[in-house]
């Protein structure tokens, strides 16, 4: 029998279209060898399943697919997870081995909904809810990956209750111009802003306060190359992709540079880049390192992308971590020797494995303690 795949993604994020790119990208592989039941999270929270969205076509008008569609729920049956829906006068149940989440950005990538799965006590793809809460919040990952001694830029963060007045501007002149302003739970370059002067750098924390509380300021690294790393594995073992130098045009990697430039369709897997990245043998395997360092310092799983921001004077710093990244990273995998399908069903394996040594804790305590409770009283006999 094969293995049901639940493929969840959407969600409410600014990587909503993202993720459905993304997602449809392995569930084409994953058909193959897998039975495959497509969850979409609309960007109102609402989940729908129906064979219609395995293609792409009917996201192009998705407001008008959706009236007809009924939700559906995720819920734990017996041993197994359930997606439950109405029709007509009967509960229909479409029973699942395994949640594959390809949910990038908020209220996805960020734990929370892993959180929701653990609670409902069925198995899961890639990072737990630590991993994606720590991959997700930029200000909580710096300070893990300082505490770790890795190489980061210097930053700061602020957030939107403090004012903005002249001991913020201060900060910022000690980091030094230009800087980057980021959102500290957002992804895909969405409400980052370079930042040259005073002027600018008021005008960038307005805007990337509508889209988080928390922003992070970090010292721009003027000339510089961006070098990206995949790591797949899990707490006891994991191996690194061949590394890719992205090509960009502006001072920042901008969305439209990552999806909106390259092939339609094809998501990350279109952006400009060199493979392998045009550096020497003893930095790559540095970076190499620094990838699987940052891999466990964030308590990751599966397949993660980290970023690497390379100096003029050869300086390497920790950027950020992807722990769903877009694509997936296959293209990084495929030129690694890892062909699409083998990184999905490693993935998934992960997935089966960490649900079983799950299974072998203890979680709860058999106790006859609301037995000794006297009603009214308040306190235990």
């Amino acid at each position: 029998m094969k293995l049901r795949v639940l493929v969840v993604f959407g969600g409410v994020s600014v990587e909503h279209e993202v993720s459905i790119i993304s997602a449809l990208q392995a569930i084409e592989v994953l058909q193959v060898k897998y039975d495959v039941i497509p969850l979409y999270i609309a960007k109102t929270g609402v989940m729908y399943s129906d064979p219609s969205f395995l293609d792409i076509e009917t996201f192009q008008n998705i407001d008008d697919v959706l009236q007809n569609k009924k939700p559906v729920h995720i819920i734990k049956h017996e041993q197994n997870g359930m997606l439950v829906y109405k029709k007509k006068f009967a509960l229909q149940k479409i029973p699942f081995d395994i949640v594959f989440p390809i949910l990038h950005g908020t209220n996805g990538e960020d734990g929370s909904f892993q959180g929701f799965l653990k609670t409902l006590d069925v198995p899961f793809a890639g990072c737990d809810v630590l991993g994606g809460a720590l991959g997700q919040n930029k200000a909580v990952m710096k300070m893990v990956l300082q505490d770790r001694g890795l190489p980061i830029v210097p930053w700061f963060y602020w957030e939107e209750h403090q004012t903005m007045e002249e001991a913020f501007v201060q900060k910022v002149k000690r980091l030094g111009y230009p800087v980057i302003i980021k959102p500290a739970n957002l992804g895909s370059s969405v409400g980052i802003h370079w930042v040259e002067d005073e002027e600018q750098l008021l005008t960038a924390m307005k805007d990337a306060f509508l889209y988080d509380a928390v922003v992070v300021i970090e010292k721009a690294i003027v000339h510089l190359k961006e070098i990206n790393c995949s790591v797949l594995g899990d707490k006891t073992q994991c191996k690194t992709s061949v590394l890719e130098e992205v090509v960009k045009e502006d001072e920042i990697l901008s969305f439209r540079d990552k999806y909106e430039r390259g092939e339609k369709g094809k998501g990350m897997a279109s952006l400009k880049r060199k493979i392998p990245a045009d550096i020497s043998s003893d930095m790559e395997e540095e970076i190499k390192q620094y990838a699987v360092n940052t891999f466990h310092a964030l308590q990751c799983e599966g397949v993660c992308r980290i970023d690497f921001l390379i100096d003029c004077d050869g300086s390497i710093y920790v950027n950020e971590i992807n722990t769903i990244p877009g694509s997936l990273s296959c293209y990084l995998w495929e030129k690694s020797g890892v062909s699409f399908s083998k990184l999905l069903d490693d993935v998934l394996q992960m997935g089966l494995k960490k649900y079983r040594i799950s299974h072998n804790k203890i979680h709860s305590w058999n106790t006859n303690l609301l037995s000794m409770y006297e009603k009214g009283q308040g306190k235990l006999k």
